[in-house]
């Protein structure tokens, strides 16, 4: 299947780090929602509001390829942790309940309030889940990735976003954070993500 370049709707420099080298190595070109000069807009609030991230992603995919009428690539992502139900799961991003925060800020509080939840118990199995997903207007992939680990009571290193200071990965005997960019692509959840939905658009 040949595919035009692709749009990724994601407004994350993190993610966008991770995921560019994929792509480029793929043999696929990509644009971003900034370089493709799509503002934020209200509607982008209210797409992750489903209860998988199966869900998430599609509706972010869908949303984008109507509104720029070109194939979009999109995830959802979020860490599971056991002790806690699973939580936070698909509300990941905004756990902390502070929506005034944004960037490295809104990650320490997210932060702050997993170690805050995790005072006590000592079950500290976890997962980090991604969900990509394709959309072109005629045809809807997924793929879903999955990296165990533990959560650490403090943080380690000072690379990644998100929960990855805490994350101590069960693949690389060190944290998301600890790792360079190529060390966690190998055995992130959202690098085993695209690298199958890249492979099934490879296929088609």
């Amino acid at each position: 299947m040949t595919v035009e370049q692709l749009l990724i709707a994601t407004r994350s420099e993190g993610k966008l780090r991770e995921l560019r080298a994929l792509f480029e190595r793929a043999g696929m070109s990509i644009v971003d929602l900034k370089a493709a000069r799509f503002r934020p807009t209200a509607v982008e609030d209210d797409l992750e509001s489903g209860d998988t991230f199966e869900a998430n992603a599609l509706a972010k995919a869908r949303h984008f390829a109507e509104v720029a009428g070109r194939p979009v690539v999109a995830d959802d992502s979020g860490l599971e942790v056991m002790a806690l139900g699973g939580r936070p799961g698909v509300h990941s991003k905004r756990w902390s309940g502070r929506s005034d925060l944004s960037g490295r800020e809104l990650d320490e509080a997210n932060n702050a309030r997993l170690v805050s939840e995790l005072t006590g118990i000592s079950d500290r199995r976890a997962r980090y889940v991604c969900v990509a997903a394709f959309v072109d207007g005629a045809t809807e992939l997924l793929a879903r990735g999955v990296a165990w680990g533990q959560i650490l009571d403090w943080p380690r290193g000072l690379e990644g976003f998100g929960y990855d200071p805490y994350f101590f990965s069960d693949d690389l005997g060190k944290t998301f954070a600890e790792a360079t960019v190529s060390e966690k692509e190998r055995v992130s959840h959202r690098g085993r993500a695209f690298r199958s939905l890249i492979g099934a658009l490879g296929r088609r």
